[in-house]
């Protein structure tokens, strides 16, 4: 059945190949939008898809897919007054932050993440046919992610039970049975350790900074760069998945043309990098890109995975084309946070044996 699909997409292709360059030698054009010698759209380039637009729709806006042009005017005008607030000098004879932090958003309680120097969040809302979106997700119409199964909220349960647990200063894991999870560098999850992004792969979606993605096209290969933690997915055209038991870390990823449309499908997946938005091994990614007009993409992608989630699910934004370049993610050069984490493990478990031994004298 793989063989005979494979030979029905590649014939498939021949033809509309076929068609799109007898078309464009009628027009006596290259048409609309950037092609290549072969006739196909033209996707290399680096694009930015930064967007104010949230992830999922704030339930505020219920079904609706669309913001006025007065809504999206002022989401662009109150990021720009954050912006402006964040960016006002410091006073420099004010205190330090009390121990353990002050308690507004931050890092540890504000005592030194992040700030808005850094965060590249976009100043707008992302547009499609001249309208605003509400949100990324796009189905199901309430522009949210479906419920997750039963068995896969238990999983998410097990698997966050320890990372959002408060650090209170002690070796908590010395009282449970089993591993700790400061073990080893190898327990900790892949994005800490630099191994993919924060951004994920199949799909990729945008984030609070490095938010730049790259493609280079040729007719048998489509590379997509990452900037965030530079991950490389090659997509080979017209091609089959390796067997399901051989997992890869940015999943299998093949593609093929639907007319002006790249399709590209997901599978594979590590088990350690299945779990980005919740996904699983069983997940498969469809993929999407049409090239606009205006030289942007419409990235469109649809998960499935029946063992996760209850129905599959959407979304869809903008990737802006850029004249900018994406430069090497250094995650871990001079990077002291793992190890300083399991000294710091190793300190609190010679504390806490230190007290019981106090205790049993």
């Amino acid at each position: 059945m793989l063989l005979a699909r494979s030979l029905n997409r590649k014939f498939n292709n021949l033809f509309v190949s076929s068609c799109v360059l007898l078309l464009l030698v009628a027009a006596g054009a290259e048409g609309d939008i950037k092609r290549t010698d072969s006739g196909r759209p033209d996707l290399s380039g680096t694009y930015d898809v930064a967007t104010l637009t949230p992830f999922e729709r704030p339930t505020a806006f219920g079904d609706n897919l669309y913001l006025s042009v007065e809504e999206a005017e002022k989401i662009s005008q109150e990021e720009r007054v954050r912006i402006a607030e964040s960016s006002q000098d410091s006073d420099p004879t004010r205190e330090a932050p009390p121990e353990g932090g002050d308690g507004s958003p931050g890092a540890s309680g504000n005592v030194g993440g992040y700030n808005s120097f850094w965060i590249d969040r976009g100043t707008d809302a992302f547009s499609v046919d001249g309208k605003f979106r509400t949100s990324i997700v796009i189905d199901p119409k309430n522009g949210r992610m479906p419920p997750m199964t039963p068995a896969a909220q238990k999983e998410r349960a097990k698997l966050f039970a320890g990372f959002l647990r408060t650090n209170d200063g002690t070796a908590w894991w010395l009282d449970k049975e089993g591993p700790g999870p400061y073990d080893n560098m190898e327990q900790r999850n892949s994005a800490e350790r630099c191994l993919l992004g924060f951004t994920g792969a199949a799909p990729t979606y945008p984030s609070l900074y490095n938010n730049f993605k790259r493609i280079v096209q040729t007719e048998d290969h489509v590379l997509v760069l990452i900037e965030m933690v530079h991950d490389a997915r090659i997509v080979r055209m017209n091609s089959e998945h390796p067997p399901a038991d051989i997992h890869k870390w940015l999943g299998d990823s093949i593609g093929w043309w639907e007319e002006d449309t790249l399709v590209v499908e997901t599978t594979n997946f590590h088990p350690e990098a299945a779990g980005f938005r919740g996904g699983s091994v069983n997940t498969r990614v469809v993929e999407r890109f049409t090239a606009q007009e205006d030289g942007n993409v419409l990235y469109n992608f649809t998960m499935y995975d029946d063992t996760v989630w209850t129905a599959p699910w959407t979304g869809e934004y903008i990737w802006r084309l850029s004249e900018q370049k994406v430069y090497e993610y250094a995650c871990h050069e001079g990077n002291y946070a793992l190890g300083n984490i399991m000294r710091g493990a190793r300190i609190l478990e010679k504390d806490a044996m230190a007290a019981r031994n106090s205790e049993s004298d």
